[in-house]
């Protein structure tokens, strides 16, 4: 990419210039440990994402989802998050062995505000919350546990630009389905026929299998 016509910002200071200081309600909502309303908002949510980085920053955003509550408070301080079966990249968990730094963000459906968390996690392969974590019989075979450091609710404003929630405003069929995406990228030997089937409304019923 051509970047000659960039006026690219790389100080404080010129950041701060042009968008300003946070306001002191801003700056000053973070907390160190959850509240009831925290953990009321952790066990309505169905949907969070993860973002990790290797020991050299290279980054990762992991999306998260199960029944509301999945996110267990083990305290104040701790959650744990469960793992589910997936296509075994295990990005982000290979980025936690070599940077414990993550961020999480949780979302209610429908709600526009957001609850961001941040802290060091770690990977625990069991302990006694395993058995609260079971859901259709699958039991984790490894937990994220996350040491809180931060916690602080994010306001409303770009949920509401994007109009996430406002069904009105959804098209699903503007890009090319799952089946297509995958015979032009991971599965190119595969009928798409058969990709189409594989990723069509049955894959839902797949979600807990190895």
């Amino acid at each position: 990419m051509d970047t000659a016509g960039f006026t690219e910002i790389s100080t404080v200071e010129e950041l701060r210039e042009l968008l300003g200081e946070p306001g002191h309600r801003a700056a000053g909502k973070v907390r160190t440990e959850l509240q009831d309303f925290d953990k009321e908002w952790l066990a309505h949510s169905p949907f969070a994402v993860i973002a990790t980085a290797d020991g050299s920053g290279w980054c990762d955003a992991s999306p998260k989802g199960d029944p509301p509550g999945f996110t267990q408070v083990l305290d104040e301080r701790t959650l744990a998050i469960p793992e589910r079966p997936g296509n075994r990249r295990t990005d982000g968990y290979l980025n936690i062995l070599a940077n414990p730094r993550v961020g999480l963000l949780f979302i209610i459906p429908g709600r526009a505000d957001t609850l961001r968390i941040n802290g060091r996690a770690r990977l625990v392969k069991d302990a006694p919350f395993f058995d609260a974590m079971v859901v259709k019989g699958h039991r984790p075979k490894l937990a994220l546990v996350v040491e809180i450091e931060e916690v602080f609710f994010h306001c409303a404003k770009s949920l509401h630009r994007s109009q996430l929630w406002k069904q009105e405003t959804w098209d699903p069929q503007a890009v090319p389905s799952a089946g297509q995406i995958a015979k032009a990228t991971t599965r190119k030997d595969q009928d798409l026929a058969f990709l189409e089937v594989h990723f069509g409304p049955s894959y839902a019923d797949k979600v807990y299998e190895d």
